[in-house]
């Protein structure tokens, strides 16, 4: 190996690490997160939306701040709802998925792609609004002269989340545990303090939010103090981003899978709920109200720590230093889940499919680079404002969230009558559907002419795309599926391969091997006939030229294999099934043949590792292999698909390895 490779190796695994080992058969086990690391990894968006949601909420209702009760106690109600919905979610798809899946499953395939697309571009907002409003936090403690270094800072951030998670999600969120577990502690200590300190002044607290119920109705009637409540409400809908995270990244949890994402459910619910209230509460006791250049949150906390001293000082800092680091850790729910949603929707082919590949560290590589460029361009165009990107958030969740509860509600309706959780979970996603559609069309309203029209029309081209993407892949597997009628024309003609020798049709079962007779490795993707194709075509350029036939396959472990152990043994079982057809076809002509496979995340790599065993054995090898030809090749074309063997040729061509291709017009 030259200098070159060997820097860019080294290169690698210092800032991504080494190549994991998929025949490692506790790789599962290692790389799974256990409730308390998938709470910190996909709970830290929804806590971290505790920075700005109840504020948002108590700010909206103007003087009538005890109101913020009544807000605050709706909004834990829609969250355990919420939460709850997504449980039920994960026990009816225990593989993962999330929104995306049972909008498929549930609805139809075109809603589910509705719903993947609007979480897609859900989670690149989280990670910019998040790494913004970081940023922000960050330098509202230092000179205002330093301002200029605020978006530098943030795309370092999206950088550095970026690398962190081609790393690997185990690495990534082990990082990230110590600020989230100093933001649960400030947090807690000053609810906690800011609620008991106050617990004599209880009795005057219910009767000053009794009168301001009197004054706002006084002021505004009945019916304009409702509609203000659920304003204030749905402008903290900000508050739910993230609820529907693990079932989404279900599958890098360990198991027992449905368990251990119900656990984290509970994880996000309670720690949710609790600091929104107690927040919400406090705001209230405090009589907090808002300072330019100062979240809400920092005025509390200032006003709690007032008599505190030096140490009262120290723990403001802290906090709010833990506040906006959190916002950067939330980003990483962007980065776990997005790339996922955006790989599941690759293997039903609404996107290319090359999103659905692992990288040798095991993470869906591509999707992380997508996810995160675009989060970098989007904190450019916007300069980091976390203003603007508030606007353009907490609308696309809520199209997945009442694409879900709609999902399930059809679910429970055609279940039958003696389910026993039927009625249960009719009642409870048929709330979540009223809620949620409520939050979604307020916000939408609210929020659409301030901006938020951007995002439904930038969720509106992704699903454009997507659809013209699928049409193509629809377009070509009909073409393929026309190839696969050469396979009974080929098993039925005797006289394929007649040619071949005096041994052909003899009906041996397993003719004599000569090594040094002319061999002809075939790659192969299946038995279908794109590699039936290729052996046809073989033979009537070359033919009786060959003597002997390696097949060869590869089993790509894609994020749809790389779910467990279970998983992987179906893949290899079903390749070697594959080459055991291809090998009794040749067999049954006379010829002799056998089969090789692996299986791993780079084809190319896993050919060139087979390449040096499969020469040593059959001196004169020629490797061949399939591509399909398009009546125009463009950009489109090659970006959806691979072109695989035209990398095998060129590696194989840098050993000395002769590779021909056989060109399939379709």
């Amino acid at each position: 190996m030259s200098d070159a490779p060997k820097l860019g190796r080294k290169a690698k695994e210092l800032f991504l690490g080494k190549s994991l080992n998929l025949k490692d058969t506790s790789i599962f086990h290692n790389l799974s997160l256990v409730a308390f690391f998938a709470w910190v990894g996909l709970g830290s968006d929804g806590l971290s939306s505790s920075c700005y949601g109840p504020a948002e909420a108590y700010l909206a209702l103007g003087e009538h701040t005890f109101l913020a009760i009544f807000v605050g106690l709706a909004s834990v109600l829609t969250i355990f709802v919420i939460s709850a919905s997504y449980s039920q979610i994960i026990e009816l798809f225990p593989s993962g998925g999330g929104g995306y899946v049972v909008a498929s499953k549930l609805l139809n395939p075109t809603l589910g792609m509705v719903s993947g697309c609007a979480l897609m571009v859900d989670y690149v907002l989280t990670i910019t609004l998040s790494v913004a409003s970081g940023a922000d936090a960050l330098f509202s403690f230092l000179p205002l002269a330093w301002e200029m270094y605020k978006l530098p800072t943030a795309v370092l951030g999206v950088l550095l989340l970026i690398v962190l998670n081609l790393r690997g999600v185990k690495e990534s969120v082990t990082a990230l545990v110590p600020i989230f577990m100093v933001f649960v502690i400030t947090h807690a200590v000053a609810i906690v303090y800011g609620l008991t300190s106050h617990l004599g002044n209880l009795p005057a607290v219910i009767a000053r939010t009794t009168a301001d119920v009197h004054v706002a109705q006084s002021q505004l009637g009945m019916m304009g103090m409702f509609l203000l409540i659920l304003r204030a409400y749905s402008m903290g809908a900000g508050t739910y981003t993230g609820l529907e995270a693990v079932s989404n990244g279900l599958a890098i949890l360990r198991e027992p899978k449905v368990q251990t994402g119900k656990r984290t459910m509970t994880y996000m619910a309670v720690s949710l709920s609790v600091t929104v209230m107690g927040l919400i509460l406090t705001y209230i006791l405090f009589d907090v109200a808002e300072m330019k250049g100062k979240t809400l949150n920092a005025v509390l906390f200032e006003t709690i720590a007032q008599g505190w001293g030096a140490p009262g000082h120290v723990f403001v800092l802290v906090t709010l230093i833990s506040e906006a680091a959190i916002l950067f850790v939330a980003a990483q729910t962007g980065f776990l889940d997005g790339p996922r949603v955006l790989a599941n929707m690759a293997m039903d082919r609404w996107f290319p499919t090359r999103f659905a590949m692992l990288s040798d560290r095991l993470v869906t590589q591509k999707g992380i680079l997508v996810m995160g460029g675009a989060a970098l361009v989007l904190m450019v165009l916007t300069h980091g404002s976390v203003e603007l990107l508030i606007v353009l958030y907490s609308i696309n969740v809520f199209i997945t969230f009442v694409l879900s509860q709609l999902g399930m509600v059809r679910h429970w309706l055609g279940a039958d009558k003696g389910e026993p959780h039927r009625k249960k979970g009719l009642a409870l996603n048929g709330l979540g559907l009223v809620l949620c559609s409520f939050i979604l069309i307020t916000v939408t309203s609210v929020k659409f002419f301030e901006g938020g029209w951007a995002t439904l029309l930038v969720t509106g081209a992704v699903a454009a795309l997507a659809i013209i993407i699928r049409r193509h892949y629809d377009k070509t597997w009909t073409m393929l599926k026309e190839l696969d009628k050469l396979i009974p024309v080929a098993e039925s003609d005797t006289r394929f391969l007649a040619g071949a020798g005096d041994c052909a049709m003899s009906g041996a079962a397993d003719p004599v091997c000569d090594p040094n007779a002319k061999t002809a490795v075939v790659l192969v993707n299946g038995y279908n006939g794109l590699g039936m194709h290729t052996l046809l075509s073989i033979q009537r350029l070359f033919t009786g030229e060959f003597k002997n036939f390696v097949f060869v396959q590869v089993g790509m472990v894609d994020a749809g294999v790389f779910k467990g152990v279970e998983e992987m043994e179906s893949l290899k079982s079903h390749i070697q099934a594959d080459l055991d057809r291809y090998v009794r076809f040749v067999r049954s002509r006379g010829l002799h043949a056998e089969g090789l496979s692996s299986v791993g995340v780079d084809v190319v790599e896993e050919v060139v590792k087979l390449t040096p065993e499969i020469r040593r054995r059959f001196p004169k090898a020629i490797f061949f292999g399939g591509q399909l030809v398009f009546a125009s090749d463009t950009f489109f074309t090659r970006m959806l698909h691979n072109y695989i063997v035209f990398a095998v040729q060129r590696q194989l061509y840098r050993e000395g390895v002769a590779f021909v291709i056989m060109p399939i017009r379709v």
